[in-house]
């Protein structure tokens, strides 16, 4: 599986302060996941991708560097990093579960001014790619350049944005925005789509299940338009948990004064002027990060921050129950918190 990091700032912030810095920094978990127990592929190594908003005047669309070199091992990572700021930036380290290493299997993908992430797997994809790709218009078909199950989703979900009556490729609104409420929406319903197509899979290929076919899906997705995000937190099972999803919000993300690397959200009031969703903390301090409730949607719209449950036939109703970690552990996740997993103090050190 992968890792991914959203950002999304009152001002524009150094990309080095977010990719390469921190503690636990989404370069460090591109070699050292502390959440992920794959232990056959340890490491996030399949390539990386940057996508950040840059000056209106050069356009809506985001500007998208991508490599299948692994990230700890790109100097012009470092170069870019230590000399672009934005307000808005998506980052991924991919760990292939299906596609091959290329450039054009790196997240984030976009389109004029959405742009996608993923993190885990849509489940039964061999017995659900083509039913997904015929139903797709010709143009959000034609769109997709390379072989992720990540990339046919983010086309469906183009395809259910055009369908509910607001283009992709409309001027204005790659100009002014989607609107977060229509954006989470969309999202919705492609995975309730997504959920279809698998449940339509026929009663013989289901049957594939006793030699390996596994029809969960495990689906924490990412789309911004350059004003607004939408994550997703979700697996679609009533009784197994979702891969990691933390979130944090302040005033802002400093770095303390003689410890390199130990950065803090800090919070002089009540408001956010910056808010990180990650799929795991980018630091050790227990206080400055919340873990997103599987099957729901964490919606960023002018630095406030909204959790809504997803609510179908894979959400509990009870908010006590406890679900299994054995399928996201399966699939190379945990859900224990840093803390937990590693017993440190509040600064990364051992106990």
């Amino acid at each position: 599986m992968c890792r991914f990091l959203v950002y999304k700032g009152k001002d524009e912030i150094l990309l080095s302060e977010l990719i390469l810095e921190p503690q636990h920094s989404i370069l460090t978990q591109s070699y050292d996941s502390r959440l992920r127990l794959d232990s056959r592929r340890p490491h996030n190594g399949d390539g990386f991708g940057l996508g950040y908003y840059t000056s209106p005047a050069l356009g809506p669309a985001p500007c998208i560097f991508t490599s299948t070199i692994p990230a700890w091992n790109c100097i012009n990572l470092h170069r870019l990093s230590a000399k672009t700021t934005s307000k808005l930036i998506f980052a991924h380290v991919r760990a292939t579960t299906e596609g091959t290493l290329s450039d054009s299997n790196c997240h984030p993908f976009n389109h004029n001014s959405l742009m996608w992430m993923h993190n885990g797997n849509i489940g039964g994809w061999k017995h659900v790619k083509r039913s997904l790709a015929m139903g797709l218009h010709e143009r959000w078909f034609s769109s997709v350049g390379g072989s992720t199950d990540s990339e046919w989703a983010f086309a469906l979900f183009l395809d259910v944005l055009d369908r509910m009556g607001y283009d992709p490729d409309s001027p204005i609104l790659n100009r002014e925005g989607f609107g977060h409420s229509i954006l989470r929406k969309a999202m919705l319903k492609t995975i309730e789509k997504l959920n279809a197509l698998i449940a339509a899979i026929p009663d013989k290929e289901r049957k594939e299940r006793e030699k390996g076919l596994d029809c969960r899906s495990l689906l924490n997705f990412a789309i911004g338009d350059g004003h607004s995000v939408v994550c997703t937190r979700y697996v679609s099972s009533r009784t197994d948990e979702a891969a990691s999803l933390y979130w944090s919000s302040g005033t802002s993300w400093q770095q303390d004064r003689g410890t390199k690397g130990r950065y803090r959200m800090e919070r002089k009031d009540r408001g956010a002027d910056i808010v990180l969703v990650a799929s795991e903390p980018l630091t050790f301090e227990r206080d400055d990060w919340v873990i997103v409730p599987t099957n729901s949607t964490l919606t960023i719209h002018k630095q406030a921050v909204m959790i809504h449950p997803i609510i179908d036939e894979y959400y509990n109703h009870n908010p006590s129950y406890t679900r299994s970690t054995g399928f996201a552990v399966s699939k190379g996740l945990d859900t224990t918190t840093t803390e937990e997993k590693e017993g440190s103090t509040v600064n990364g050190a051992a106990e």
